[in-house]
Order: C-alpha cells, then structure tokens, then sequence
C-alpha cells in the first residue's frame, strides 16, 4: 500500500510506501509488519534523491497461490514461512521506491486536478515476481482525520479533586496520564516494559529512549528540569515528574497509578485511575510575537506531529536521539567492526567472548550493510532528513553530537573507548572531541552525514551546530577538520553555527563570531557554568536558574555581540518553555529566534503577542 499523505499526523509533503512479500492480504490484516519508506515531494519533484526513511519490517510470513488449491476454491492460497535472506532484505530498492512514488504523485495530482481541492490518495499496488514491474492496482481517495485546518491548543484538568499524593516531584509538561507502573531499576531490563505503562526508575539516560517513546509517563526519583528524561519527555509529548527521590521506593510494578502535571511546578502521583478531562481549542488566529519561533526536538518520529506548529523550523535539533535509537552502537565500533572481528584490533580489559558478542550485536543491527560506518551515516542522514524535510524551507539547525562520556559508554561497544570521568557534564563533551584522534574519524561520519542531506538530497535547510565549543583554538581545529570531511563554511551557502554555552562563549563573543555565522543560547550549561552548579543534582535545583542576574548578563552580552555583527542569534534552552516572562526579556533584548518545546509554543506565543 501508499499514501500521499502521513495519516498519522496528515502531513502532506510526504508518501508512505508499505511493502511485504506475497499477496497483500496479510499487510490489509496487519499481520505481517511490512517494510517502510517515506518520500518526501519536494525532492521528488527536483530530481534529488527523495528517499527520507528506510524501515525494515520482520516480514516474517507471507501469502502465496497454491497451485494444489488444499485452501479450498474461495481460498487458493496458502502462507508460508520467508526465508531469512527475504526477511533480511527490502522489498523494493531505491530506484523502484522512487519510480513508484512518482506514480503515487502523479495519481494525487490528477485526482486534486478532477476534484479541484487537494487530494491525498489511498493506493495499493503490486510487483510482479518475474518481470519485476510495479503496477497500481487501486486508487482512492484518502480522508485524513489527523489533518486539520487549525492548531489544536490542549489543556488536562484532573476531575477527582482531593486525593493525597503519594509521590511528588517536578512536573514536566501538562499532561495527565493513568496507567500500570513498571519499576525498572537497570536499563538491561527494559525489555520488560509494555506500551503504555508508567516508566519508573531512578534516573534515564539516552540507553532508555527506546521505551520512553512507547511510556504513557515517566517518573523519576533523580534529575531536574533540565536532566536527560525532563528534555526527552518534553520532546515526546508524554508527561514526566522528575526529581521525586521516592518513587522507586514507594510505587510497586503492577499497581495502578495516575500521574498529574497539569497544576503548575509540582507534579502529583495518585493511587488508581481517577477521572480527568482534556478540552482542545482550536486556534484561527494567533498574535504575531514579533520574534522567530522555533522548535527544539530530537526524535525524527515526532516531527510530522508538529508541522502544523506556526513555527519558522527547528532551532535545535538533537543527533543524539537518533544515535540512542536508531543506531544504538558507538560509532568508533563500527568504524573498527572488521578489525575486532578478525581479531587483528584487541582490548586488554575485555574478554576474546565479550568481543564476539559485540561482533554478533552489530552483524543483528546493521543487516544489508557491510560497510558498517555506512550504516552510521545513512542512519543518521535519514533522521536528519525527516527532520528537515518536515520544516522545508526552514531553517534546521542540527547539533552535532554532544554526548557525554558516560552517555556514550552506553552505547554498544562504548566501553572499549570511553574513559570513566568523575565530572563527565564537564569532561570531553562537544568540541572537544571532534578534533581528538579518538574521536576525529566518528566526527568524520556526522559530516559525511549533514553533507549527505545537504548535497544529495537538497535538504539545504540544514545547519550545522557546533556544540560545548571552550576556546578559539577548538573553533578552528573543528572546522578544519569539517572541511576536511566536505563540510567548508561559505561553500554552497553552508552557514555553521556555534552553541553559546560556556562563559567564554560570552566574554570572547565576537571572536567567535569571527569564525561562525551565529549563535544559539545553551541556558542550560550556561546557567550551570556561570552560578557553578552541576544541573543534575537535586539538591542544587532551586538556584539552577536563568533568571540568575549573571546569567541574564551573560545573556545580553551574547545578544548584543551578534546583532552588532548582523549574525544569527537564537536560544534554545530551557528557560523560555517554562518561563513565558523569561521569552519576553528576550524578546526585549533583541533576540532573533526563541527555540521552544513543542508543548510550550502556543502559550508562549500568546504570551509574547500581549499587548
């Protein structure tokens, strides 16, 4: 099957090619999860490469003719097992997806012409087994109930009024949600969580997204506002209370619990599932907040949820999402995959088996590919380009990678390259890794990945990010060794820009806009390096703020450095999400683009748009 529409989320600039191997009966029954591709028009119609997403589905059985007629004559046909090589493949390749969205695009455009309003269309279609052409088999319109005219603004209001809590902690988002709890104390476990449970455990890192997305919550006994499951969540749309020290201790798997982060600061977890209420206003108009709105997101999955935002594209977005969920290995493994596996690369503090496993984990991760660095980067070219392709022509600002070392020891062969950091929110993060013979090569694929969306498939939108950038001398080494990789600034209008996060960000301002061509406002790190605070401890949380006079100057003396220079300046931290008064001092400021969750960019924009 196709669509010329996501009927998930109705945006229209993309189509959904669904594929199995057989009849398609068992893709109509949902019995088999087929293979998925997304195209995206625009590309298509300018002849660059178009392809945004390839998913690989199980494909594990498939319906054929039975010639012997056993099914019976109302049912000639029989299901088989696929063999693992069929399983292991796409059903269709490159040049076929292409050709066949062409024709879906074709079919969209005739029936709009002869309806005279636009017309997304439902379509089956077949590939012939010997000849190996594409036919269409069906055609009809599709109504999308996803698709509306108007931004829809949401509010929860818990209706059993009341109640003791028997946890509290930081609430993030507004949402409400009941559900069974699952405690999970070591991410080994995670296996265990079903979708739509609530996700309790101490602490997340980016080792946990993968049931994050599929969680109807998250609480957690650790962390603040700014800590990995606050920002993850936020991006989700799922509500989360952080920091309440006692959950694990004090909900029990099993158990039926509502959590409650529609009243403000302070997040609630109840006995039960009370009774709440959502009421959803449709907003014609909304106040023009006379500054550029953007969004900061991660996750390529949630971004055509929000492409009916009034937004001016993507202020920040995260390749570390991607590399937590769809690539799940340390890029340093891949790169050195066949050295390990012929045994030629060894690593004295582990074991000849740990290594095999290793080897096996990858070989199961990157089937279809035996250039595994390739799987890195096509993996992270596609997120990207969803990314992008959502907000089209809009900026993308995309960060390169900023995991920390611990974060990044989570991944699959981690540990045979991180060193342990007392201090890892303050160690070889950013920059600083991207010019390191450690790390120089990884840093080689995140490139060849921005070119790949830039070049190859014309996402010129996107601009790259330099993150936790220290001195003037690591601004340098990193775009040298960017352009080493393709990536020259000034070349096909390349624009690289600079987190300012780091007080010497700040203080040495313009000469480091002498080197970039902007900069987005970390609040985050700034607020932690000015005041002197780790922002994951909870002890520390009640001065981890913005508001803080010193950053507030750190602040201006940004904004000032780059409207004096006529460059980009952004802010894509926290503070203007939760904070619309924090949005407004921005504002006055003369910011370009305020960066915001997406749950928080209606309300800051009416905020902003008071007179």
């Amino acid at each position: 099957v196709a669509f010329t529409i996501d009927t998930e989320t109705g945006f229209d600039k993309a189509i959904i090619i669904d594929g199995i191997w057989g009849l398609g009966e068992l893709i109509v029954q949902g019995i088999v999860i087929p293979d998925e591709f997304i195209v995206f028009k625009p590309s298509l119609e300018t002849n660059t490469y178009p392809i945004i997403s390839h998913h690989i589905g199980p494909k594990q059985v498939k319906m054929i003719y039975d010639p012997t007629g056993q099914g019976g004559s109302d049912k000639p046909t029989k299901i088989v097992p696929v063999p693992l090589a069929e399983r292991n493949s796409f059903v269709l390749n490159d040049k076929e997806i292409i050709t066949l969205a062409s024709q879906c695009l074709k079919i969209e455009k005739h029936f709009s012409r002869k309806h005279k309003i636009y017309t997304p269309m439902d379509i089956e279609w077949a590939k012939d087994g010997v000849t190996k052409e594409i036919f269409i088999v069906q055609a009809r319109p599709e109504t999308v109930h996803a698709s509306s005219a108007h931004i829809i603004h949401e509010e929860y209001l818990l209706k059993e009024k009341g109640k003791k809590p028997i946890v509290s902690g930081i609430a993030i988002g507004t949402k409400i949600a009941t559900g069974k709890i699952r405690v999970i104390e070591n991410v080994k476990d995670i296996m265990t969580f079903k979708k739509g449970e609530l996700l309790v455990t101490e602490i997340t890192d980016p080792d946990w997204e993968p049931i994050m997305k599929i969680a109807a919550g998250i609480i957690t006994d650790k962390g603040g506002r700014t800590s990995h499951a606050a920002i993850v969540s936020r991006e989700l749309g799922v509500p989360c209370i952080v920091g309440s020290q006692t959950a694990t201790k004090i909900l029990k798997t099993g158990q039926i619990a509502t959590m409650d982060c529609s009243t403000g600061e302070v997040g609630k977890v109840y006995k039960d599932a009370l009774k709440f209420e959502v009421s959803r206003k449709s907003l014609k108009a909304l106040p023009d907040p006379k500054v550029k709105i953007s969004l900061n997101i991660g996750s390529p999955e949630e971004a055509f949820r929000y492409h009916q935002l009034p937004v001016d594209g993507i202020g920040l977005g995260r390749l570390e999402f991607i590399i937590a969920s769809h690539i799940k290995a340390h890029p340093n493994v891949l790169i050195d995959y066949k050295k390990i596996k012929s045994g030629k690369l060894k690593f004295p503090r582990h074991s000849a088996a740990e290594l095999l496993s290793i080897v096996h984990k990858i070989e199961k991760l990157t089937v279809g590919y035996d250039d595994k660095s390739r799987f890195y980067v096509d993996t992270l070219a596609e997120g990207i380009a969803r990314l992008a392709a959502t907000f089209w022509p809009h900026d993308v600002i995309i960060r390169f990678s900023d995991f920390k070392t611990n974060e990044y020891a989570g991944l699959l062969g981690g540990p045979l390259y991180e060193p342990h950091e007392e201090n890892p929110m303050i160690g070889w993060r950013g920059a600083s890794r991207y010019y390191d013979p450690r790390f120089v090569q990884a840093f080689g694929l995140e490139c060849k990945a921005i070119r790949k969306v830039r070049e190859t498939m014309g996402l010129s939108n996107v601009i790259p990010m330099v993150p936790f950038c220290r001195t003037i001398e690591e601004a340098n080494k990193t775009l040298i060794i960017m352009k080493k990789n393709g990536l020259a600034r000034g070349k096909n209008g390349l624009k690289v820009y600079v987190m300012a996060e780091i007080p010497t960000n700040a203080i040495q301002a313009d000469e480091f806009l002498d080197l970039f061509d902007g900069m987005s406002i970390g609040s985050n790190d700034l607020t932690q390096l000015t005041v002197g605070l780790d922002r994951d401890s909870g002890m520390l949380g009640h001065i981890a703020n913005e508001n803080n006079p010193a950053v507030k100057a750190m602040i201006k003396t940004i904004i000032d450095a780059c409207n004096k220079r006529k460059k980009y300046v952004g802010i894509c931290g926290q503070a203007p999400s939760d904070y619309p008064e924090f949005a407004k001092f921005l504002k006055k400021l003369g910011i370009k683009a305020i960066s915001l969750n997406p749950d928080s960019v209606i309300k800051t924009i009416l905020a902003l748009g008071k007179k």
